[in-house]
């Protein structure tokens, strides 16, 4: 597969440097041009530079805003700078590209210019099979905790999870994805190489080696209060779906949500307690927007994917234990101690773990799973509210 050209590539990481992410008359015009000749344009050397500042209406919107890059052209880097960042590991992808995701197409004239990206994984191939998990900064230990659980279950069922990087619930799913071994991409709000938030170094470097960092920005700008809520669109539009886990009324993470309701994807939420703030958000999403309301990795694959892999182990409501778990027979109890919440297990490895025979291992998990404390999996077995 071919790519665009040497020459859109340089003008699109040129003016990457002078437009604002987001730029919806960037967008229009290069509807109607390519990016060499939008550059050429700005910097008065275009054969089309004349009629676009001559401020007819119809380009009036497109004079403005090539008047303002012109302003910004101090800001273009010297060419060993790119080469360095280059070499620092990082990488650029444009429209037209392999590795170009091409649902950031749907957001039309704000798809982004370009991404630069680190990391050892594919960004397309990442976005296949995807979920945006997203929610507050300040989240409690329980949002924390579903997060991850969340994220690892679905990252073994083959999803990537794409989140923003920040500290809070982004965090926890980034987290999940990597303890579950499985893809995790992280869309932040300022450069790459300026890397904020600070804190998360060894996070960035954890996705960076089993996933990729992306970001719009230049690669050693710092975000900018807009430049969160503008960074939300491709979190969204990145994911098949979007997951808010805890979020107040005035969160960013509700942002990304309309964005992807926008966008038409799935919203979902996860509620949490009437008196939390932090779960406010959510709440509205599930009552005022439609969202989808989900506890667990189940409900979320079971909404993206109907009948996909995770199928089996979403059919049908779920109930609870028929009986208290203190009156099962010490047997019993034993098997139940080593049948993992997540991911499944085998019944040959459940029976090893719980020192008994075959025959009494699966007589055991018929019963168990008769009174609800456990269930089939595609992996064998798991317990449910583990």
């Amino acid at each position: 597969m071919t790519g665009p050209g040497r020459e859109e590539r340089r003008a699109r990481v040129a003016l990457s440097f002078l437009a604002d992410p987001g730029d919806r008359v960037l967008g229009a015009a290069l509807r109607q041009m390519t990016a060499a000749e939008l550059f050429a344009v700005t910097t008065g050397t275009g054969a089309y530079g004349d009629l676009v500042l001559s401020g007819a209406p119809a380009d009036e919107a497109l004079s403005r805003a090539v008047r303002k890059w012109r302003r910004r052209l101090s800001l273009l880097p010297p060419a060993a700078r790119v080469e360095r960042w280059h070499e620092d590991g990082l990488r650029t992808v444009i429209p037209g590209d392999p590795e170009w995701p091409s649902q950031l197409d749907d957001l039309g004239d704000a798809r982004p210019l370009l991404l630069w990206l680190r990391g050892s994984a594919d960004l397309r191939y990442c976005c296949l099979r995807s979920v945006a998990i997203v929610g507050a900064r300040a989240a409690t230990t329980s949002g924390r905790m579903t997060t991850s659980e969340i994220a690892a279950t679905l990252s073994e069922l083959g999803m990537t999870i794409i989140s923003g990087g920040a500290f809070g619930i982004d965090a926890s799913a980034h987290e999940g994805a990597i303890t579950a071994d499985g893809l995790t991409v992280a869309v932040l709000a300022g450069g790459l190489s300026f890397g904020y938030p600070k804190g998360h170094a060894s996070l960035f470097a954890g996705i960076a080696a089993q996933g990729v960092l992306v970001s719009e920005c230049p690669p050693d700008q710092a975000p900018t209060r807009p430049g969160f809520l503008v960074r939300n669109r491709l979190i969204a539009a990145l994911g098949r779906g979007t997951v808010v886990v805890e979020a107040a009324l005035r969160s960013g993470a509700l942002n990304t949500a309309r964005h992807a309701r926008e966008l038409c994807r799935p919203v979902m939420a996860v509620p949490g307690p009437v008196s939390s703030e932090q779960s406010a958000g959510c709440h509205e999403l599930i009552r005022e927007y439609g969202a989808m309301l989900v506890t667990c990795a189940r409900d979320v694959a079971e909404h993206l994917e109907p009948g996909g892999d995770g199928a089996d182990e979403t059919a049908g409501p779920r109930r609870g234990p028929a009986v208290p778990r203190d009156h099962l027979e010490p047997t019993a109890r034993a098997v139940l101690e080593q049948v993992p919440a997540r991911g499944g297990m085998g019944i040959a490895s459940i029976a090893v773990r719980a020192g008994v025979d075959l025959d009494t291992t699966l007589r055991n998990l018929g019963l168990l799973a008769a009174t609800g404390f456990v269930e089939r999996c595609p992996k064998g077995w798991r317990a449910i509210g583990k």
